[in-house]
């Protein structure tokens, strides 16, 4: 009878020892008490990415700052903007669009360049060399192109520089080839595009000869973004961890390690000038001028 209630005591012992050990693996791996990093992605207009160009750099700065890193991507403006006004990206890799709204309305911080200073763009005005338009003011009650809502080099400054224009339509390209081959067949009159989009397709059209009728002002390089709300801490963390990333990891993140930060005072204020006709575009006729609010008797008194 001793032997039998040792053996059910050493039963219960093991039973318990094998419950306690079940309950700690499980507290190691419970994740919730991680450290997570959130970083956004665009993939629209001329910040489009593919996610898989970031996998490395997602290794990397999970490994140096031991916490749980995410991508998220955003596929439209409206997403990106979201994102960034409730900061749900901690470090976001932004194009020049979206970087205006973040730094303005966000206070989100750039901590690097996303490119050389070389590496700047503008915007351009093309038109088949075959028409008679000599200025942008031509383009009046015409029918143009502009790139997707959210794009700095073919939406946001084409936009400030028709600024007080009435245009007949303005049909949204969805990608700079599917601009360019509007302006080929007519379905356009003239289109926005980055100059080194243009650069990389105009050799798919021969049949047409171009001619740029405006080139705007200089465009800042995209930035590198941190949320406000990242500690400190931990924004310092990151910030070493990519000034001494690899230069694989480095150049398939796109930044600039050593590279000037760009001065988005300027570019803020375009932003902000026409970000109110977004809405205009869709409509027809495109009237882009400020909505005049009529001023009443009992307004005046």
């Amino acid at each position: 009878m001793k032997f039998i209630r040792f053996s059910r005591l050493l039963l219960q012992v093991l039973i318990i020892g094998i419950f306690s050990a079940g309950c700690t693996a499980k507290n190691n791996n419970d994740d919730s008490n991680i450290d997570k990093l959130s970083i956004g992605v665009v993939s629209y207009g001329e910040g489009a990415t593919s996610l898989s160009k970031y996998e490395r750099f997602k290794d990397y700065i999970a490994t140096k700052t031991k916490a749980i890193v995410e991508l998220e991507p955003a596929y439209n403006e409206l997403q990106a903007v979201a994102q960034v006004q409730r900061q749900t990206w901690q470090i976001v890799f932004a194009p020049p669009g979206l970087a205006a709204i973040a730094i303005a309305s966000s206070q989100y911080k750039p901590i690097f360049s996303m490119e050389g200073v070389s590496n700047r763009q503008r915007s351009l005005f093309l038109v088949r060399d075959d028409k008679s338009y000599q200025k942008i003011g031509d383009l009046a009650n015409k029918v143009i192109a502009l790139g997707e809502t959210g794009s700095a080099a073919a939406f946001y400054v084409p936009l400030y520089d028709l600024y007080g224009m009435t245009l007949a339509q303005i049909k949204s390209a969805s990608t700079p080839k599917v601009a360019l081959t509007w302006l080929t067949d007519g379905t356009v009159e003239a289109i926005a595009i980055s100059e080194s989009d243009f650069e990389t397709y105009k050799r798919e059209f021969p049949q047409v000869k171009f001619r740029v009728l405006h080139t705007s002002r200089w465009i800042p390089a995209g930035v590198v973004l941190a949320a406000a709300n990242l500690n400190r801490n931990r924004l310092s963390l990151i910030q070493k961890a990519m000034r001494e990333a690899p230069a694989d990891v480095v150049a398939d993140a796109g930044y600039v390690p050593a590279s000037k930060i760009p001065n988005y005072e300027q570019f803020i204020k375009l932003v902000e000038k026409v970000r109110p006709f977004e809405e205009k575009v869709e409509q027809t006729p495109v009237v882009l001028v400020p909505s005049v609010i009529p001023v009443t008797t009992k307004q005046i008194k």
